[in-house]
C-alpha cells in the first residue's frame, strides 16, 4: 500500500529514518518549499536559496534512486502554503491517508504534524549522537545541566580522541589554547566555493523575486547544496583550515570574514554532512598529526555540543 513519505528542509540525506523505512518501488516521497516556512520570520535570503537548492537537488538524487518524489516548488501553479496543504494535497493526488515523517527539529512543525487530518507515523529522528531518551537518562537528578559533562559523556561514548577510557593527552578540553588574538595576516582562503548550476539559478531567480525586501544580500551564492559538494567543503576544511583554527577560533579582524572557520554548520543542519563524519574527519588529521589537539578537540566539542535534538 502506497505511504506518503515526508522530507523536510533539514533531513536531506537517505539515511533520515522515515526514508529508511520507505520503499521507493511503492511509497511516494512528499517535499515542498512552502510559503508559512519561508516566511514565519524575514529570513536572510541565502538561507532561504540555500534551503531550497538544497530540496531540489536532493529530490532529484532521490528521483535518480528510483523513488517518486511528489515536489512542490514556492512558485508552483498550486502552490502550499503549509506542510499540513503539502501532505493533504499529496493524500488526494495518490489516494493514500498513510504518512511516515521524521520527527521534526522544531516544536512547530511537531505541533503542526500533530494536527494534521492523516494517519501520520512520526519516527525518532536517530542521526544524532544521543537520543531524547539518552538526555534525559543523563539528565535526570543533576543539579546542574552543565554542557562541558555531556560533551565529556558524548566522547566516552563515541571514542573520539579517547585513549581506552581517558581523553587522549590526558585533557578533555584544551579551550584555554584556543584564544590567541588575531594575527596580522590569514593564509586560509576561506571556505570552499562552488559556482551555481542551473538548478540553484532558478532558485536565485525565485528568491531574487519573491524575497527582495528581506533583510542581507543574495549574491553572491557560492554555497554547497549536494552531499557531495558539503564532503569536498569538510575535506578542504579539514586540510587548509583546521590547523590553525584553535589557535585563532576566538578571534576577529574586520576585514576578515571567515579565519580559520569551516561555515559547514549550515551543512550540518541540513543533513548534507553527518556529526560523526564530520568528527572523525577532525580526529584522523590529529592522529596522522596534521592537526594539533587544541585544533581538532575545539572544533569537536562544539559539534558534539550539539549532539542531542
Amino acid at each position: 500500500m502506497v505511504r506518503l513519505i515526508l522530507v523536510l528542509g533539514d533531513h536531506l540525506t537517505d539515511s533520515v529514518a522515515a526514508l529508511r523505512e520507505g520503499d521507493p518501488s511503492e511509497d511516494v516521497v512528499v517535499m515542498a518549499e512552502v510559503a508559512e516556512e519561508a516566511g514565519y520570520v524575514p529570513h536572510h535570503p541565502k538561507k532561504i536559496a540555500f534551503c531550497f537548492a538544497a530540496m531540489r537537488h536532493f529530490a532529484e538524487e532521490l528521483r535518480a534512486a528510483g523513488w517518486t518524489v511528489d515536489y512542490t516548488a514556492l512558485d508552483a501553479e498550486v502552490p502550499v502554503g503549509s506542510i499540513a496543504e503539502a501532505l493533504i494535497a499529496a493524500s488526494e493526488r495518490h489516494g493514500t491517508p498513510d504518512v511516515v515523517a521524521t520527527r521534526p527539529g522544531e516544536w512547530r512543525l511537531i505541533a503542526a504534524l500533530d494536527e494534521v487530518p492523516l494517519s501520520v507515523s512520526v519516527l525518532e529522528d536517530d542521526r544524532f549522537v544521543a537520543s531524547h531518551a539518552e538526555f534525559d537518562a543523563w539528565a535526570e537528578g543533576r543539579k546542574e545541566l552543565r554542557m562541558e559533562w555531556f560533551y565529556r559523556e558524548m566522547r566516552r561514548k563515541t571514542g573520539l580522541l579517547m585513549g581506552g577510557d581517558k581523553p587522549v593527552e590526558g585533557k578533555w578540553n584544551f579551550d584555554h589554547d584556543n584564544r590567541k588574538p588575531a594575527p596580522g595576516s590569514v593564509d586560509f582562503s576561506g571556505p570552499m566555493q562552488f559556482t551555481p548550476d542551473k538548478i540553484t539559478d532558478e532558485v536565485l531567480a525565485l528568491v531574487e523575486n519573491r524575497f527582495g525586501e528581506n533583510f542581507g544580500t543574495l549574491r553572491p551564492f557560492w554555497f554547497a547544496v549536494t552531499r557531495e559538494q558539503a564532503r569536498r567543503a569538510l575535506t578542504h576544511f579539514i586540510k587548509d583550515g583546521l590547523p590553525k583554527f584553535g589557535d585563532y577560533q576566538d578571534a576577529m579582524l574586520a576585514d576578515e570574514r571567515f579565519l580559520w572557520h569551516s561555515i559547514l554548520s549550515m551543512y550540518l543542519n541540513a543533513g548534507l554532512l553527518d556529526p560523526i563524519e564530520i568528527c572523525e574527519a577532525a580526529e584522523a588529521a590529529y592522529r596522522e598529526g596534521h592537526a594539533t589537539i587544541n585544533a581538532v578537540e575545539g572544533f569537536m566539542r562544539r559539534r558534539l555540543y550539539c549532539a542531542s535534538p
